[in-house]
């Protein structure tokens, strides 16, 4: 086992003599700079290992172990064009990823499209929380948000800004990380801080319910641990059972079930429930002016989390993956459904006033990633893309947003998360191959090995702009579909009710999954017929009719409906073409043809076209007419 994350890793001695070398010959100052090798840092997680009914924190700090990397004067995750300092700087990216490396690597606006609130939940007090972010927006030239102009509020479990918890520095650096990367990412968003009284989880559950309660659009959940028992259990389970709201969940930073944690194998809650959206790790690489020039599986210093839940049921959208036969998890949940950096090598820059996060006397600009850095981004994303737009789970909106956008999410195609023995590289990556990696862990499935389209480590991608996170089910004038595909344990246990506040009028939480045996249609193989493709590529064709095939799993009658896309106030949005009427289909087990008439001839333009079982779930392909 290589159990990287609590141990400090040092160099060979023909190592440090190289480097030295290289060292030794660098000139003072360069037209570009380079991060040194990974190999001068070690990593830690910043929380203590969790006792039993408690969770974790899931932030890993990167520490300089050489005299080159403790000088501080080359970035980190970057390579960029300064000179070399003295001492390093923050701005200077010598810390870690920027707010606007951030934004240029994943397309991101810097303000939301309507008022929303982030809530982070962590357990104890930060007592310098607000007084670090001034910090950090000061360095960095973003917005001011403080508790006097009303950007930033902090209470604890129970709502109240007065009787904070005590305060711990391990939990204080994951907030010190949590709020300035929501605040980095959505920079127009409201900061909700809800500090529990402890890190058990029942303390946790009821901040997420004050979470809701005051009015949260987002939560973010930068911890976890093992789902089975008490964690997972149904009163626990409800407090992320919010319809409406946008959930995260760190999947965790030991890889896939935890291999590289100790001898238990779990999925990590409450990433694992099927309410919220499980946030994976990736590898981010950026080049001079932040241009991003590879994006892996986090697998090295610590590894991204996920596997296939034992407790939750997959949701229906995600059993419905093209794909997902080749999971591996059967009918259970598949974490993760989406992902964000989160190596600390390539982590974010965060100040922090504890001791922990004093990397020179005076100095206390840390680097942190772990999946506790991809959580708050992503749920900002969401954020800066409207919140949850009204869908009752807004994990689903990704799975839409992958098909009715292609590109709207960076494909994760390289990597795994599975279980290396072999230590890592100087680069701080696995030394094993992932072919290898994904044998041993998963029999070489995607539960924990990257593909074409979904797969576990990665869910459906990276962000690349925030179309993917806005609903793509929704047209201007229509209605979603009601929202009946959640996922319930996966012993039949019914979820609780979402919470005891009412639900938003035609938001009511939907029914726990049937345990009938009567099977739901899955709708697969959309694709235009090759004569449609020829029409819809050739400019002297005149396209009235869409022709398509798809594949049903059982009989079931089938609405299908095209639309268009158009630009709105810079964002693209899908308007249902007025006199396409939608088609009924009669849809038979098996291989379907069909045709969309257009009623008119289709001018050049991007389409989408969806279909939707009577008991299933909406798929849809996107097409250029030229």
């Amino acid at each position: 086992m290589r159990k990287l994350i609590r141990h400090t890793v040092a160099l060979s001695l023909p190592a440090m003599m190289a480097l030295g070398g290289t060292l030794c010959s660098q000139p003072a100052a360069a037209a570009s700079l380079a991060p040194l090798p990974a190999g001068d840092y070690s990593a830690r997680s910043v929380c203590a290992a969790p006792e039993p009914g408690h969770a974790g924190c899931l932030a890993v700090e990167l520490e300089a172990i050489t005299p080159a990397a403790r000088a501080h004067n080359h970035p980190l995750g970057i390579t960029t064009d300064s000179a070399v300092v003295s001492q390093g700087s923050a701005a200077n990216g010598d810390f870690g990823l920027r707010p606007s490396d951030l934004h240029r690597a994943y397309k991101l606006p810097t303000e939301a499209t309507a008022p929303q609130t982030i809530a982070l939940i962590d357990a104890y007090d930060d007592p310098h929380a607000e007084a670090d972010l001034r910090v950090y927006d000061e360095t960095f030239g973003l917005p001011s948000c403080t508790t006097a102009n009303g950007c930033f509020e902090k209470v604890n479990e129970h709502g109240e800004a007065g009787k904070l918890p005590a305060a711990e520095e391990g939990w204080a650096m994951e907030i010190s990380l949590d709020v300035q990367v929501a605040h980095a990412t959505c920079q127009s968003c409201r900061i909700l801080l809800v500090e529990a009284s402890s890190s058990s989880y029942e303390n946790l559950s009821t901040a997420e319910l004050t979470a809701g309660k005051l009015g949260a659009t987002e939560i973010s959940n930068s911890w976890g641990g093992p789902e089975a028992g008490e964690p997972a259990s149904a009163e626990n389970n409800t407090a992320f059972n919010q319809s409406g709201i946008v959930i995260t969940a760190s999947a965790g930073d030991d890889g896939y079930l935890n291999w590289d944690g100790g001898e238990s194998r779990y999925a990590n809650f409450p990433a694992s429930s099927p309410h919220v959206v499980a946030v994976g790790g990736t590898r981010l690489e950026l080049g001079v002016n932040g241009g991003r020039v590879s994006e892996t599986v986090w697998n090295g210093l610590g590894a991204g989390g996920g596997g296939c839940s034992s407790v939750f049921t997959a949701p229906q959208w995600q059993q419905s993956l093209s794909d997902w036969s080749s999971v591996g998890c059967g009918t259970h949940r598949s974490i993760a459904d989406v992902s964000a950096d989160a190596d600390p090598y390539t982590g974010a820059a965060v100040y922090d006033a504890s001791n922990q996060c004093e990397s020179e006397p005076g100095v206390h600009w840390c680097s942190i990633g772990g999946t506790s850095l991809a959580s708050p981004l992503i749920a900002a994303v969401y954020a800066l893309a409207g919140g949850a737009h009204g869908v009752a789970y807004p994990a689903k909106t990704l799975y839409e947003g992958e098909l009715k956008a292609p590109g709207a999410l960076h494909d994760i195609t390289s990597g795994s998360n599975g279980e290396c023995t072999a230590g890592y590289t100087s680069r701080g990556l696995s030394g094993c191959p992932s072919s290898q990696e994904a044998a041993a862990s998963c029999k070489g499935t995607l539960s924990c090995l990257t593909g074409t389209g979904y797969d576990g480590p990665t869910g459906v991608g990276t962000p690349n702009g925030i179309v993917a996170f806005e609903p793509g089910g929704v047209d201007p004038a229509g209605s979603e579909p009601p929202e009946n595909e959640e996922g319930g344990p996966a012993t039949g246990t019914s979820p609780a009710p979402a919470s005891s506040s009412p639900a938003p009028p035609a938001q009511q939480a939907p029914p726990a999954a049937s345990t009938s045996s009567q099977p739901i249609p899955v709708l697969s193989e959309l694709e235009l017929t090759h004569g449609a493709l020829i029409a819809a590529t050739h400019a002297l064709a005149r396209v009235f009719t869409v022709e398509f095939s798809f594949r049903m799993s059982i009989h079931d009658s089938v609405r299908g409906s095209l639309a268009l896309q158009r630009t709105v106030h810079g964002h693209a949005v899908w308007i249902t073409l007025p006199k396409a009427k939608a088609l009924e289909i009669a849809a038979h087990s098996g291989n379907n043809y069909a045709r969309m008439p257009a009623h008119g001839k289709l001018t050049p333009g991007i389409y989408r076209l969806t279909l939707t079982p009577a008991r299933g779930v909406s798929r849809s392909i996107v097409f250029r007419v030229v």
